[in-house]
């Protein structure tokens, strides 16, 4: 499980909680009946919001729900899933990427894809997985070939950019992908007049998750030596936070040039749980259950250079443990964290691949909020738990 868009259980309500779990479990059967079982390890928090936005135009139907059987991150029960050409095009986006995230381990010679068998045997992997992904999208109207173009011209990028290159030249292939992906779900659904409009809030979504992913990464990737966008193009953390808030605000004002037969759980997830990334990236706030959970450095703390090293260490002090799973020990992870539902259960899990802290899905927490006086406030209905009404304060989604 990845992404930027990690929703806390209390701030969705039993509702919009539900709906979500719906589009998660969803995808990853998608990806289970098409691919097979190994292809449900790419199931991630991001790809769901394709599923997401196709159920909000169209309305949720009797033939976009189906019952699912037991499964272990349910606690082995059963529940109702998203079906249908949504979590189908879902499932297309994340198993391509992915395929491209493998071959970028098998490039840098990540843990144990530096060994050639291990690095053939991953290759494999990732062609299948890019092969089924273009089937997938194919058959839903939808040419990946958008996805490869923009991962192949990403690598190129990288390699030319240096300090003082506009740290947006490097984010545009991402915002490329997103835009399409989302622009996709318009013909999906039927909505041709929303295309436009996703398009720019997928473009900005690809955006502030390339930026936010740099910001986390980035005192590691410095430990490391690995290749950082900040960092290689000089981008303070100031401007990346500049740049994370206007693309926030920018999704706000697309999405509300769309029309969606009921937009609830996209506002909430696109709106306000992407400000709350923003504000868990950069170290602003966190969730009550994990208030010792660090995401980056404290704000406002810089350092010299450290000398000695290909970027520096901008944060100062003794460099954190770089130790990344390489692909083939970060899946053994995830399948363990599958079989003993920490995903969803623990307060807070490792990361299988990065290794970082995350909070699960599915966990209470104690966000200060009365949850029953929440789902009672009806003052505001972009959300069915609006953390006290917080949300209705100068929320002028018109939602």
């Amino acid at each position: 499980m990845f992404g930027i868009v990690r929703p806390c259980s209390h701030r969705l309500g039993e509702r919009l909680k539900a709906e979500w779990m719906a589009h998660l479990c969803g995808l990853c059967l998608a990806l289970r009946r098409d691919h097979g079982q190994l292809a449900r390890i790419v199931t991630n928090y991001d790809g769901l919001l394709i599923s997401v936005l196709t159920e909000a135009q169209t309305g949720r139907t009797a033939d976009g729900r189906r019952t699912a059987g037991p499964c272990a991150l349910r606690g082995m029960r059963t529940a109702s899933v998203a079906r249908g050409e949504g979590a189908r095009l879902a499932a297309a986006v994340s198993l391509v990427l992915a395929a491209a995230k493998v071959r970028d381990h098998v490039a840098d010679r990540d843990g144990l894809l530096a060994r050639r068998p291990m690095a053939a045997a991953a290759r494999r992997v990732a062609a299948g997985w890019g092969r089924a992904g273009a089937h997938s999208g194919a058959a839903v109207g939808f040419d990946t070939g958008v996805l490869v173009e923009a991962v192949d011209r990403q690598l190129g990028l990288e390699t030319l950019a240096g300090y003082g290159t506009p740290v947006l030249t490097v984010t545009e292939p991402t915002e490329s992908a997103t835009a399409a992906a989302f622009a996709h779900t318009a013909v999906l659904a039927g909505r041709p007049g929303n295309a436009t409009p996703l398009a720019e809030a997928g473009r900005l979504f690809g955006r502030l998750a390339h930026l936010l992913d740099a910001v986390e990464d980035q005192e590691a990737d410095a430990a490391s030596g690995a290749w950082n966008p900040l960092t290689a193009t000089g981008t303070s953390r100031a401007e990346a936070r500049r740049l994370a808030d206007d693309a926030v605000h920018g999704i706000r004002l697309a999405l509300r040039e769309a029309e969606f037969a009921d937009g609830r759980l996209v506002h909430r997830l696109l709106v306000h749980e992407l400000e709350r990334s923003v504000e868990r990236a950069f170290g602003t706030r966190s969730c009550g259950h994990a208030p010792e959970a660090s995401f980056g450095p404290p704000p406002g703390h810089h350092a010299p250079n450290t000398p000695g090293h290909p970027y520096g260490n901008p944060f100062g002090g003794q460099p954190p443990h770089p130790d990344k799973r390489g692909f083939w020990a970060g899946c053994a992870a995830a399948l363990g964290l599958c079989c003993t539902c920490k995903v969803c259960c623990a307060d807070e899990f490792e990361g299988p691949w990065s290794r970082k802290r995350r909070e699960g899905c599915c966990t209470d927490c104690d966000c200060d909020c009365d949850l029953s006086c929440c789902e009672a406030c009806q003052c505001c209905e972009c959300c069915e738990c609006c953390e006290c009404c917080e949300c209705c304060s100068g929320c002028d989604c018109g939602v």
